[in-house]
């Protein structure tokens, strides 16, 4: 059985429809899916932390999560699945620097300016690590293109429709099984 580790996007938690999907398919003994510090410094080291002292057959980010999981399968040589992930979340995420609700609960945290510094230094080319990247077109957060663009020397999946949350993370459980062998 593989185990994976799920890295939840920006203002989400480990306990959301995508990671229930993948410890429903692959086991919940088989998946980690924790709620991630909001500073990128800090969920970087946590995550490098993780890495360096557990094993995992497979990360899957979506979104911000999607960002990290690039930058540790380069520094790793890791494979990755990518949801709708994040190619420049030091842009995208600047509107919402200030007080933020997560979408998982409600509680409320602050995203700092600072921030939008520290993610640019994870920024990386993919060229270590092994990719599937699942993109749906209808992502209205996310331009599916860039993603597109800085993955296409690996394996890109283009669905016509869909959303950001990617709420059919179910009809693609499968390939992502077969992806970690």
């Amino acid at each position: 059985m593989s185990s994976l580790l799920y890295l939840h996007g920006f203002a989400s938690c480990g306990r959301g429809q995508k990671s229930t999907a993948l410890a429903e398919y692959f086991g919940k003994e088989n998946v980690f899916a924790p709620d991630l510090p909001y500073a990128p410094d800090e969920a970087i080291a946590y995550l490098d932390g993780l890495l360096s002292s557990c094993h995992f057959d497979l990360l899957v980010g979506s979104s911000l999560g999607g960002f990290y999981a690039t930058w540790l399968a380069e520094k790793y040589a890791h494979k990755a699945v990518l949801l709708n992930p994040s190619t420049r979340p030091y842009e995208t995420l600047a509107p919402y620097v200030g007080e933020q609700r997560r979408f998982c609960d409600g509680e409320r945290f602050s995203f700092e300016a600072a921030y939008l510094q520290q993610l640019k230094k994870y920024v990386t080319t993919p060229e270590k690590g092994e990719y599937l990247v699942l993109l749906q077109s209808g992502d209205e957060v996310l331009d599916y293109r860039n993603a597109k663009r800085k993955y296409q020397d690996q394996r890109v999946i283009v669905e016509y429709g869909g959303n950001h949350r990617f709420e059919n993370i179910e009809d693609y459980l499968s390939m992502i099984g077969n992806f970690t062998k």
